[in-house]
């Protein structure tokens, strides 16, 4: 009796140490607890939403407002429409502009590179509203300019009525929307990302530090932009780097400069203990080889316009299945790009990421005699199917 009491123990003991690790691979703990008014932790690359509170309502933005006044500059510089070299003059308006300055003098003229180096590291408000009134005319037209920018990157919950962040009514955006703005900033023009990591700017012989504290203390922090006013409090978006992963961090609304700081590094700890990014496939390769009906060719390679990659929790990679779900019937003319089915990818049963599965090639239409044969398989292929 007691033998088989003690193999029913070490059978159970088995069962629940079995069960224990099984939970160990999986767990997850809670998001740390962040003093912010709202708060979000992205992956840059996929987009994934590691943690977050309030990240759609609208607050103040302060002078994170700046980062769509630098990424228009670096759009408008990409287009060729201005260059790093212009001189611009500096307006009456811009040389009385409060708060944070770069110290530009009324009437004298300034590189534009030099203007973007002070919107970027020492927040500039007179720098914002040169430049500005360099691009649109004016920094009223320049904050329309904002909004439509705002508008094609999805930013839902922002509207923008000057350059600098100062108090506007109807001024206001949220944790996402400035996170995707970041995340814009990144990926449309790395020419000019390692200006967000620069910790010193010297202008007028005034040497001024980044405000972003983060610079200093963690090496793979390389950007992006600090802001405060009375009512947006301290905030913070930050970028950071390890091991092939990039993170971004929007933390609003805390009680000083060291809070935003160490909110912070709390988001970004915690999203790099316990997930990683994972590159499941590289865009225009190869993933399927379908049968075309009435074109020039009768096989098209199928694959994906954007890489592949999805965010999930640490050491679940081998849980992952991608199924590719291909058009049943695929009939020419076919242009290069047109979608053609979806490539899903799962995890545990749960759709994390789905994107288009498009042709990559072009395949024209077949000549009539073609084209009258295939009907006839094809409708006798359905009948059979």
């Amino acid at each position: 009796m007691l033998n088989k009491a003690s193999k029913l123990l070490s059978v159970l003991f088995l069962m629940l140490f079995t069960l224990q690790s099984q939970a160990v691979t999986r767990l997850i703990p809670a998001e740390p607890q962040i003093a912010a008014t709202a708060y979000l932790v992205m992956d840059a690359d996929t987009g994934k939403i590691i943690a977050a509170k309030n990240e759609n309502e609208q607050f103040a933005p302060a002078s994170l407002t700046k980062m769509m006044t630098a990424y228009i500059l670096e759009y408008e510089l990409n287009k060729g429409n201005v260059g790093e070299d212009d001189l611009v003059l500096v307006s009456e308006k811009a040389w009385r502009t409060q708060g944070s300055r770069m110290f530009i003098r009324e009437g004298t003229q300034v590189r534009l590179g030099d203007l973007m180096k002070g919107i970027i590291i020492q927040s500039g408000n007179d720098a914002s509203v040169a430049a500005a009134e360099h691009i649109a005319g004016s920094e009223a037209a320049f904050a329309d300019l904002m909004n439509q920018h705002s508008r094609l990157l999805g930013m839902k919950n922002t509207h923008f009525m000057n350059a600098t962040g100062l108090p506007a009514k109807e001024h206001y955006s949220s944790a996402y929307d400035l996170a995707i703005l970041a995340k814009a900033i990144i990926q449309d023009f790395p020419q000019n990302y390692p200006i967000y990591s620069e910790k010193y700017f010297t202008y007028n012989k005034i040497r001024q530090p980044n405000r972003n504290k983060l610079l200093w203390r963690d090496k793979t922090v390389d950007g992006l932009k600090t802001g405060y006013t009375e009512a947006a409090g301290y905030c913070l978006v930050a970028s950071a780097k390890r091991d092939g992963m990039r993170l971004i961090t929007v933390v609003l609304g805390t009680k000083n400069v060291e809070a935003r700081a160490r909110e912070s590094q709390k988001l970004l700890s915690y999203a790099f203990r316990y997930y990683r990014t994972h590159k499941l496939y590289e865009r225009n390769v190869v993933l399927n080889t379908t049968k075309v009906w009435s074109g020039m060719s009768d096989q098209l390679r199928l694959g994906i316009d954007e890489t592949l990659s999805v965010t999930i929790p640490r050491g679940q990679a081998d849980k992952l299945q991608a199924i590719m779900d291909v058009n049943r019937v695929i009939k020419a003319p076919i242009e290069k790009g047109d979608t053609l089915g979806q490539v899903r990818v799962s995890l545990d049963g749960d759709v994390v990421k789905e994107i288009p599965l498009v042709a990559l090639d072009a395949i024209p239409e077949a000549g009539f005699i073609k084209r009258i044969w295939h009907a006839i398989l094809l409708f006798f292929t359905s009948l059979i199917g």
